[in-house]
């Protein structure tokens, strides 16, 4: 197992030091899918909520959740994102809950020092929690699942694919 990079010696928590790290091209690909009732659905996709176009709030939201990161997840280093972009998949087929399920997924580039995991993912959760407060008036039964890192790219690790994450969300 690797060493754990966020603490110090003495195990107290710490912001890793990038500094040494050469600025290299990362991209990093997140998604999570949130479900919701068939008619909550029919409302988000033909724009008839009441609080306006779920959808596009949500990917602004999204958008900005990224640019955040830094402020909410402690470790995170804050970053000239170049670019963030989220798109959905909607499936109006019924699970075996009777929901249908609108899927974000979020890519987020930058040309830094560290990568933008953290970001990717914070994307799609505040886009998925963004879908949830704007409809929970008609549908407090909503519920997100498979949140998670799809894959990455640069950086001195390497290329990564996540295959339970990705497989959750091929079709």
């Amino acid at each position: 197992m690797e060493d754990l990079t966020h603490f110090n010696e003495s195990g107290r928590a710490r912001m890793v030091d990038v500094s040494g790290k050469h600025d290299t091209m990362r991209v990093a690909v997140a998604a999570g899918t949130i479900h919701v009732l068939p008619a909550t659905f029919e409302r988000i996709i033909g724009g008839h909520m009441k609080k306006g176009d779920v959808l596009g709030v949500a990917q602004v939201a999204g958008i900005m959740g990224a640019k955040a990161t830094s402020s909410v997840i402690p470790m995170c280093h804050p970053l000239l994102l170049t670019q963030v972009d989220i798109d959905y998949k909607l499936d109006n087929s019924k699970d075996a809950n009777g929901y249908c399920s609108i899927t974000a997924t979020a890519t987020v580039g930058v040309t830094g020092q560290t990568g933008v995991e953290m970001e990717a993912l914070t994307a799609v959760s505040i886009c998925l929690l963004t879908i949830y407060d704007m409809s929970k008036a008609i549908d407090k039964g909503m519920y997100i699942t498979n949140l998670g890192l799809l894959s990455k790219e640069g950086g001195k690790s390497g290329d990564f694919t996540n295959p339970h994450i990705e497989a959750m969300h091929r079709g």
